[in-house]
């Protein structure tokens, strides 16, 4: 009730969706996301795994370009 009243609403977990509306839903009983990685509900790898495109100035670092 407490966080209802904050205005945040209830958080589904992706393994009790159907596969139609999560890559880990589906499956019979509580299946554990049929032996695929962790990804968000668009099939983005979540949890750790690197996004940023390769070929970028620096993998570290979010580099702007110097005024002149």
């Amino acid at each position: 009730g407490r966080n209802r009243w904050k205005g945040i609403r209830p958080t589904v977990r992706g393994t009790v969706m159907n596969p139609v509306d999560h890559p880990h839903g589906g499956g019979e009983g509580k299946n554990k996301s049929s032996g695929r990685h962790p990804v968000s509900p668009w099939g983005q790898p979540a949890k750790g795994h690197r996004t940023r495109n390769k070929k970028k100035a620096s993998s570290r670092l979010i580099i702007r370009r110097r005024k002149k």
